[in-house]
């Protein structure tokens, strides 16, 4: 714990001298986090050696040292050991630092290294990839400050309630690897909610088979929902729509988004898709619709209204997918506007 009470201090002068020397720009670790420079221990010239040994030239180690103020004053002991311990995941000290520069908040946050590195350990025993690993370490470093015993427990009840539900033994790992490269956050939850969410769905009416289909459609994001949330969702598309429960339960399967956003999310895209002329038949017809943000949706329409093709009498599988699908669609749409029509008996009139 440092001190930031900044008004009866004075920056450290060595610190600040040490930092010149190493060509780093002191006003930005003002304006970032002027509290290091008043603590009376830094490090400086051996934090940026450990830096250079891996292969850090100058300005590499001025850009982590003005992102990453902190670093300095850590010892050069703890340094060394985060070293050791991602050096158990990355091919080599090039990729190393790449990281460091990239996520040194990451790296340098030294407080949890027994139970990072005892988690490094478990994640890779269960089969997960390190470039994966390295994933979460510099996306999703909070999940590596639980204790391993709390992982473990959360992936135990993950395989209990894959297997309860249907799913198979031999499919068991992938599905629980798939599932955590796709959202390792998970492993924050309580598993008293994954067990509330997952009866929920049940007393839905969801059959064992839906209840994993949707756990895989919606990568786990489903344990990050309350089941009052997902209740009020249901209720407001069960009213859009007009439908039965039976009707509303295969709109959820084809579009989860119904279940995972929030009615005053799910009202705003609505009105956006209504503003625009499309009418409510056509989205219960692809309700996939709603996974898309108004300004993308309006931003598709206009791109393919300039091609000519009215999306109030078409339909919205056009305007559906990812950022690829969409410029796959649309090419479709545009080269088949372009084509000119080829009467193959029309006589071919050539110039003398």
């Amino acid at each position: 714990t440092y001190t930031t009470d900044t008004k009866s201090r004075e920056e450290n002068k060595k610190t600040i001298e040490s930092l010149h020397r190493l060509s780093v720009d002191i006003n930005k670790i003002r304006k970032l986090k002027e509290w290091v420079l008043l603590q009376d221990m830094a490090y400086v010239k051996e934090i940026a050696g450990i830096l250079q040994e891996m292969g850090a030239d100058e300005t590499t180690v001025a850009n982590i040292l003005e992102r990453c103020p902190e670093a300095i004053l850590h010892t050069p002991a703890e340094v060394n050991s985060q070293r050791a311990l991602w050096q158990l995941v990355c091919q080599n000290e090039k990729q190393l630092i790449r990281l460091i520069e990239q996520f040194p908040e990451s790296f340098f946050t030294t407080e949890y290294h027994d139970n990072q590195k005892a988690n490094i350990l478990f994640f890779q025993e269960l089969g997960l990839k390190n470039n994966i690993i390295i994933r979460f370490l510099t996306s999703a470093p909070s999940i590596f400050y639980n204790p391993v015993e709390k992982n473990k427990n959360m992936i135990e009840t993950l395989q209990r309630n894959y297997l309860s539900l249907g799913g198979s033994d031999a499919n068991m790992k992938i599905w629980i690897l798939k599932l955590l490269s796709q959202n390792p956050f998970i492993l924050l939850n309580a598993s008293t909610t994954i067990q509330e969410n997952l009866e929920f769905l049940q007393k839905n009416d969801f059959t064992d088979h839906e209840v994993l289909q949707l756990l895989s459609k919606l990568k786990g994001f489903i344990f990050q929902l309350t089941s009052t949330g997902m209740q009020k969702s249901m209720l407001f598309s069960k009213n859009v729509f007009k439908c039965s429960d039976q009707e509303l339960k295969q709109l959820v399967l084809k579009c989860p988004a119904l279940l995972y956003y929030s009615v005053p999310v799910l009202e705003e895209r609505l009105e956006g898709l209504l503003k625009e002329g499309i009418s409510i038949a056509q989205i219960r017809e692809t309700p996939m619709v709603l996974e898309l943000t108004t300004q993308i949706v309006q931003y598709r329409i206009k791109k393919l209204s300039a091609l000519g093709y009215d999306i109030k009498s078409g339909t919205l599988e056009s305007l559906n997918g990812t950022k690829k699908d969409f410029e796959v669609n649309y090419g479709k749409i545009q080269s088949k506007k372009e084509r000119p029509i080829f009467n193959p008996v029309a006589p071919v009139h050539i110039e003398d």
